[in-house]
């Protein structure tokens, strides 16, 4: 009777737990970035976030949920914030501020959750969030860490997975980069104008780099980590809602999108990567694709010069419009590989320009151009050349050279599951 009595409740409070995590999850950067802006120190902001956090987990179960949670949560944080600052005689200044905020406001809390709810300061908070934790002054990896921390609620533990990594490193990555962001000192606020595109670069290329590692994860075993192109595509979003005009913001989500619908079929059976071209389009998620191609309208609309995202996101589009493999337009994409090669140069662009324009010409051709890239310091270690190097040659009838060209590409994979596959292909062409 004693255990069937209690059940119930434990039900119950495993419930309550259930969505104060979720809550959090989606409510933990906007409080973050609120606090932040009021006491212009991004790691006491979280350690404030966190105490109200602990003070959900200490009287929602007995006392409920409440209508708005995200808004409880932030009223709970800032008051918190207000006995800190009285405590601290130093940070005088910053408590009128505060006080001065909230003093026509109730001392309820039901009444100070209306003043939590002002979207548009919201959105600059966020805004002011994403620009601080993805600062150069950072390194990538830091960044990286920081943005999912502080914007993807995610705990260290769970980024310490994501990566790969040891949760101990990923600690002191964190940490570190909140000290350098103090002795910098980085100030909380949207950068000039003249230096916001720069800035905006950074922040694009910390949410592609996580996507990038859910789509085709460097290392382990899995050759896809869904829940981290979740995570991107959840900030990618934000982003381009909190910078409306920015086409950029836009195309990166538009091609998040799409590329995320293909998630399902990237993986076969037995966890094996299954190349784009074999891939079963029917499990591609015709949603997200819809939601791709309204976001690169909206990024076209928006006007000028196409960059890196937008024409990423066009050649995403090329396949997704495709119902077939043979219906791609691969002269198009060729052209655009083209064109991003000139707006924004680089070796792997070049290798993706020659893939599009093997399959535009013919394997000879593409292989020309492969072949201009062998000496590019920066592929000397990319198992993705000696990959493409050894498709082609298989194709042209090469198969010695291919089965090498192959073994070299697994030697230099770090995926699991990705040197299976290369492995199984030079078997292949050795039986050739």
């Amino acid at each position: 009777m004693a255990v069937s009595d209690t059940a119930p409740d434990a039900d119950a409070d495993a419930d309550i737990h259930r969505a104060i995590e979720a809550v959090w999850r989606l409510e933990s950067a906007r409080i973050i970035a609120g606090l932040a802006r009021l006491v212009r120190d991004v790691d006491l902001a979280e350690e404030l976030a966190q105490d109200a956090l602990v003070a959900a987990l200490e009287q929602w179960p007995s006392e409920g949920i409440p209508p708005n949670p995200g808004a409880w949560l932030t009223v709970i944080a800032k008051r918190r914030a207000i006995d800190r600052l009285r405590r601290l005689e130093r940070l005088e200044r910053k408590q009128e501020q505060i006080e001065a905020e909230l003093r026509t406001v109730q001392p309820s809390v039901e009444a100070e959750v209306e003043a939590a709810l002002d979207d548009a300061e919201v959105g600059d908070d966020l805004l002011r969030l994403m620009f601080i934790s993805c600062h150069p002054v950072l390194s990538t990896e830091a960044r990286v860490a920081l943005t999912l921390r502080l914007l993807g609620g995610l705990t260290t533990g769970e980024i310490a997975r994501a990566f790969l990594q040891p949760e101990a490193t990923i600690a002191q990555r964190i940490v570190r980069a909140k000290r350098t962001l103090g002795k910098n000192h980085i100030p909380f606020e949207l950068p000039p104008l003249q230096e916001r595109a720069e800035r905006m670069a950074s922040v694009l290329e910390v949410i592609y780099l996580v996507f990038n590692e859910g789509y085709a994860a460097t290392g382990g075993e899995d050759w896809t980590r869904p829940e981290l192109c979740h995570e991107a595509l959840r900030l990618g979003r934000i982003l381009a809602e909190i910078a409306p005009n920015d086409a950029e913001a836009r195309g990166l989500v538009a091609l998040m999108e799409i590329q995320a619908s293909r998630l399902r079929a990237r993986v076969g059976p037995s966890g094996e990567p299954v190349p784009l071209l074999e891939q079963n389009r029917g499990r591609w998620d015709r949603l997200l694709i819809l939601r791709g191609f309204a976001a690169l309208l909206r990024a076209e609309q928006i006007g000028g010069p196409p960059g890196p995202y937008v024409l990423q996101a066009a050649i995403a589009a090329c396949h997704a419009q495709a119902q077939a493999p043979e219906e791609t337009d691969w002269a198009q994409i060729a052209a655009l590989y083209d064109i991003l090669g000139r707006v924004a140069p680089s070796p792997v662009v070049r290798l993706n320009h020659a893939v599009a324009v093997s399959m535009a010409a013919g394997p000879a051709e593409g292989l020309k151009l492969v072949d201009a890239l062998a000496d590019e310091p920066a592929l000397k270690d990319y198992h993705l050349l000696p990959t493409v190097r050894g498709d082609l040659l298989a194709k042209l009838g090469r198969h010695e050279e291919a089965r090498e060209e192959f073994e070299r590409a697994a030697s230099l994979a770090r995926n699991v599951r990705e040197q299976e596959v290369l492995l199984c292909r030079a078997a292949a062409a050795n039986s050739m």
